[in-house]
C-alpha cells in the first residue's frame, strides 16, 4: 500500500510539472535571440583567464537587473548570484565558465574577435575556442527565466560564473579552486551542482553524458634540459639540449605506449611547446619543455608520474647532459556522481527526447568543474553545437573552431529544469 502510495504521488507530481513546464517553456523559447545577442557580445569581446573584467560587468550587470543577490570580484573576476524560490528547501549550484584563450580567430563569423593582446610575452590574438561565451550566455538566459517562476522552485539556486576555467596566468591563484576557496559552496551551503560544456563534434539537440569518471585528471609539466652550448658546426665539443629533448619526448611515449594498462582507461603525455636557442649555428646550453598529462585513474596517474620522474633525468644523462621535471596538478578527474547522474537522466530524456541522449565513453580533456564535485554531488555534461550534416568540424582551442547558436535554446532548456527537478524531487 506504501509503494502504491508513494507511486500515485510521484505521478501527480509529474504530472504538475508537465503543466507548470509549459509556461516556462514559454519564457525559454521567448528569450532564445537574447541569449544569442549575448553570446555574440562575448564572442566579440573575449577576455583572458583572470582578466575578465567587462565580461563579469555585462553579467552582473543583467543579475541584478532580475532582482538577485549578486557577487562580484569572486576569485577575481568571478560573479555569484542567488536565487530564492517561493518554497524552502535545498540548494543547487549552476556553473558557466567565461575565460577565453590565447587564440587567433581564423573563421569568417560576423562576430569573429579582433581581439590582440599579449600573452605570456607573445603578441596574439584572443577567442572564445572553447565555446566559454556560450555557457556564459546561456546561463545569464537560466537566471532570468528562473526568476520569472520562482513558484517552480523548492529551494535556491546560486548561479556561478567562474573566470580562469582554462587555468590562472603563472604565479596567479584562479578557477574553480579559488572560488572554493572563498566560499562559493556555502552562505548558503549548495547541496549539488551542474555544468555543460557546448561541443562542437555533437549535433546540435544532442546531449551527451558519461557516469563516473568523463574528463580526466590534467596535469602540467615543464622538463628543464642542461646541456653544454657549443658552434653548431662541432656537436662534439659540447652537450645539444635539443637533441636531449627529443629523446625524452621519445622516451616519455614509451610509457603510455608500453606501460600503461590503457585496456583499464585512457592516459595521454603531450609535449606542447618547446624552447631553446638563438641561431641557427650555435648549440644552446638549454632547452625548456612544457606539456601536460590526462588519466582517467588514480592508479595510473601516480604510476605515469612516478616513471616520467625517473626518465628525464635518466635520459638526459645518458647523452651527457642533466633535466627536471615540475608538475603542477590542474584538475581532478571530472567524476560524475552515480546517484545524482540516475537521479537528473529523465530530466534529460525529457528535454532532449530519449532518441538525443547518447551515453558516451570517458574523454582525455579536463576540466575544473572536477574541484566542485570532490567537494559536492555534481553532473556535468556536453551540449551539441555542431551543425546538423557539418562533416568537418573544427576541434576546440583551434583558430577556426565554430558552434552552432542554435545549440543554445537546448541548453537554456536543459540546465533550467535540472535546476527544477532536482529542488522539487
Amino acid at each position: 500500500m506504501k509503494i502504491l502510495l508513494t507511486s500515485l504521488l510521484l505521478l501527480c507530481a509529474l504530472n504538475l510539472f508537465s503543466q507548470m513546464d509549459k509556461q516556462l517553456l514559454k519564457d525559454i523559447e521567448s528569450i532564445e535571440d537574447q541569449v544569442i545577442e549575448w553570446r555574440h557580445d562575448f564572442h566579440e569581446n573575449p577576455e583572458l583567464s583572470n582578466r575578465e573584467f567587462e565580461t563579469a560587468k555585462k553579467i552582473a550587470k543583467h543579475l541584478k537587473s532580475l532582482g538577485l543577490e549578486v557577487q562580484t570580484e569572486v576569485a577575481y573576476t568571478g560573479v555569484v548570484a542567488t536565487l530564492k524560490g517561493d518554497q524552502p528547501g535545498k540548494v543547487v549550484a549552476l556553473r558557466a565558465d567565461i575565460d577565453a584563450l590565447p587564440v587567433t580567430e581564423r573563421n569568417d563569423l560576423p562576430y569573429k574577435s579582433e581581439v590582440i593582446t599579449t600573452f605570456l610575452g607573445t603578441e596574439t590574438g584572443v577567442m572564445h575556442a572553447c565555446g566559454h561565451d556560450t555557457h556564459t550566455a546561456i546561463l545569464m538566459g537560466v537566471a532570468e527565466v528562473l526568476s520569472k517562476n520562482k513558484h517552480l522552485i523548492n529551494g535556491s539556486v546560486k548561479f556561478i560564473f567562474q573566470p580562469a576555467e582554462e587555468g590562472p596566468p603563472p604565479g596567479e591563484q584562479g578557477g574553480a579552486k579559488l572560488m572554493i576557496k572563498e566560499g562559493v559552496l556555502k552562505n548558503p551551503e549548495v547541496d549539488a551542482i551542474f555544468g555543460l560544456h557546448i561541443n562542437s563534434s555533437t549535433p546540435v539537440g544532442t546531449i551527451r553524458y558519461k557516469p563516473g569518471g568523463t574528463m580526466a585528471a590534467v596535469e602540467r609539466f615543464v622538463i628543464h634540459v642542461k646541456g653544454e652550448g657549443t658552434h653548431g658546426s662541432a656537436p662534439w665539443t659540447g652537450v645539444d639540449p635539443i637533441l636531449i629533448s627529443a629523446k625524452i619526448i621519445d622516451g616519455l611515449q614509451t610509457i603510455i605506449s608500453r606501460e600503461a594498462k590503457l585496456v583499464d582507461e585512457p592516459a595521454v603525455i603531450t609535449v606542447g611547446k618547446i624552447t631553446s636557442g638563438t641561431r641557427f649555428n650555435i648549440i644552446p646550453e638549454t632547452s625548456e619543455m612544457i606539456g601536460t598529462v590526462r588519466t582517467l585513474d588514480a592508479d595510473m596517474r601516480t604510476m605515469v608520474i612516478k616513471r616520467m620522474t625517473e626518465m628525464v633525468p635518466a635520459i638526459a644523462k645518458a647523452y651527457g647532459g642533466d633535466a627536471e621535471i615540475e608538475f603542477q596538478n590542474n584538475t581532478a578527474v571530472t567524476y560524475n556522481d552515480l546517484e545524482l547522474t540516475a537521479q537528473m537522466l529523465p530530466t534529460l530524456q525529457n528535454i532532449a527526447g530519449d532518441d538525443k541522449v547518447e551515453l558516451i565513453k570517458a574523454r582525455t580533456g579536463g576540466e575544473d568543474f572536477s574541484f566542485f564535485q570532490e567537494e559536492i554531488p555534481g553532473f556535468y555534461f556536453f551540449l551539441g553545437g555542431m551543425t546538423p550534416g557539418n562533416q568537418t568540424p573544427y576541434p576546440h582551442h583551434t583558430p577556426d573552431f565554430k558552434v552552432d547558436d542554435a545549440g543554445l535554446l537546448l541548453g537554456v532548456k536543459t540546465m533550467s529544469q535540472l535546476a527544477i527537478d532536482y529542488l522539487n524531487n
